[in-house]
Order: structure tokens, then C-alpha cells, then sequence
């Protein structure tokens, strides 16, 4: 079993600036995939942003220019920089990790999901 525990989320004004962070941990043999994600109240969960294990990153349309993701491989950890925060930008966002527990199986973990709030 895998766990994933985010922290980060947090109330900033417009223009803001927030560091999310997700950190796995549990039954892990090789991670392929870490994203983020976000749903807002009433509204379907997308993708905000994806990186692979070789590095290709993905953007949502949104977001691009003002997100980046980055992970470090030893800690097992991704983190989304959000600069230039918009009211838009406003909904929990989750991580998500797919990979493989062992040779033949594969994990495919959500975490609990952190608050980013952008109002003045």
C-alpha cells in the first residue's frame, strides 16, 4: 500500500505565491508518474500539472507559465510552485502517484487533497 501525505495549501491574496508538496511513502518499488491535480466546488477533479519519471513535464492550459512542477527522485516527493495566483486558481488540490509495488503490480495512490484559497 502506498500513502501520500500533501501539505502546502493555504489562504493567499492575487498574485500570491504557494509551494505544495506531496510526499509517498509505503510498499514502493518504482514511481512512473506524479501529478497534481485540482477540483473546485461543483466541478469536475483535472489535471493542473504531470511529470514523468524522465523528466516531460504537462501543464493545463491555465496554468502554464505560472505552475512548474518538480520532483526529487530519493525523497519521493513532488512539488507544484504556484506563482501568480488567480481567484480562478481557487479548489483542493490532490496528488496522485501511479507506479509499481513489484515486478507485476501497480499502485495508482491519491492523496487527501490541501486547500489553496486565492481571494484578497
Amino acid at each position: 500500500q502506498v500513502q501520500l501525505v500533501e501539505s502546502g495549501g493555504d489562504l493567499v491574496q492575487p498574485g500570491g505565491s504557494l509551494r505544495l508538496s506531496c510526499a509517498a511513502s509505503g510498499s514502493i518499488f518504482i514511481i512512473n508518474t506524479m501529478g497534481w491535480y485540482r477540483q473546485a466546488p461543483g466541478k469536475q477533479r483535472d489535471l493542473v500539472a504531470g511529470l514523468t519519471s524522465d523528466g516531460s513535464a504537462n501543464y493545463a492550459d491555465s496554468v502554464q507559465g505560472r505552475f512548474t512542477i518538480s520532483r526529487d527522485n530519493a525523497k519521493k516527493t513532488v512539488y507544484l510552485q504556484m506563482n501568480g495566483l488567480k481567484p480562478e486558481d481557487t479548489a483542493v488540490y490532490y496528488c496522485n502517484v501511479k507506479g509499481r509495488s513489484g515486478i507485476l503490480r501497480t499502485f495508482d495512490s491519491w492523496g487527501q487533497g490541501t486547500q489553496v484559497t486565492v481571494s484578497s
